[in-house]
């Protein structure tokens, strides 16, 4: 992309967000999404049950703007597919879709680590980490036939603005021009990482369809009650958003489903709040084989 086409662009989003354009969140929806395909475990699409009777996103984790070494290092947003290639080939997303009508798949930026160290986001500079990122991810997103974007940074080395402006611009390049339909973001209560996110909401929320909060970084131990006061919170932050509940199928903490977690969701679910509910992880399922899905999926295609 050329320099004078970005900038354009830059000026139109100077004139589209001067102001916070927030959408109003509906209430319940039918919304299941989850991420696969970070740890290496074989786990396959086809592996997992899917409910005809619910919107169903599957999310690639992750691609990784880092060069593919022993000792990887930014590449100032230069996105590299790192998830399990082989079982989540670009022949499969197009498998997949086409025996199930209601999936959809997106990729994940960022994640937690690569190769045990942290995955900054380190942008050189905002108008060359957009370029780079709108080409590299263009590409992705066009070879492996998906349909939207997660946001899920959780290590930062740029401050709040940096990241709301490159993130935000990049959001409005892609949906723009219809390269993803829709668009996520994956915070959690964190003092450094939420006020990157909340930077990115306040300015450019009206790009993101979908607030995956990590309800499981919260306290192992997490009771309904408190479950409940924190989606309150998390609303609250993220206000017109379409917040979805989560848990973890690893040793993550949160409210897990064996504690209450599905009758926290039938309590949202009755008061029309209940926006959808995503999993971390596909691989970490994969050895109990899905009940959680199963469960997930039924109590979001019933009747109230």
């Amino acid at each position: 992309m050329g320099s004078s086409k970005l900038l354009c662009y830059w000026y139109i989003l100077q004139i589209l967000f001067t102001t916070s354009l927030i959408q109003a969140a509906p209430g319940n929806s039918m919304l299941f999404r989850e991420y696969i395909g970070a740890e290496g475990k074989n786990v396959q699409f086809s592996d997992l049950p899917i409910n005809p009777n619910v919107d169903f996103h599957y999310i690639l984790s992750f691609a990784i703007d880092y060069t593919n070494t022993i000792s990887p290092s930014p590449t100032n947003g230069d996105f590299t597919a790192y998830w399990d290639t082989e079982n989540l080939s670009p022949s499969q997303v197009s498998s997949i879709k086409s025996k199930h009508p209601n999936v959809k798949v997106a990729m994940s930026l960022g994640g937690d680590t690569i190769n045990g160290q942290f995955v900054l986001f380190s942008p050189e500079s905002i108008s060359s980490w957009v370029r780079n990122a709108i080409n590299s991810i263009t590409k992705i997103v066009k070879e492996y036939h998906l349909d939207g974007i997660d946001i899920d940074y959780e290590h930062f080395n740029a401050d709040p603005d940096t990241f709301a402006e490159c993130i935000g611009q990049l959001l409005f390049f892609l949906k723009q021009n219809k390269i993803v339909s829709f668009a996520s973001i994956a915070p959690y209560d964190n003092d450094d990482v939420q006020p990157h996110y909340l930077a990115l909401w306040s300015k450019y929320g009206n790009l993101i369809d979908f607030v995956n909060f990590q309800f499981y970084a919260y306290d192992k131990g997490t009771t309904i009650t408190q479950f409940l006061q924190h989606f309150h919170d998390q609303n609250a932050n993220y206000k017109g958003a379409n917040v979805l509940v989560s848990f973890g199928t690893d040793d993550s903490g949160g409210l897990k489903p064996d504690k209450g977690f599905f009758k926290a969701c039938s309590t949202l679910k009755s008061q029309g709040k209940l926006h959808g509910i995503f999993i971390w992880s596909a691989d970490d399922s994969k050895e109990a084989g899905f009940p959680f899905e199963k469960q997930s999926q039924a109590l979001l295609a019933s009747a109230k």
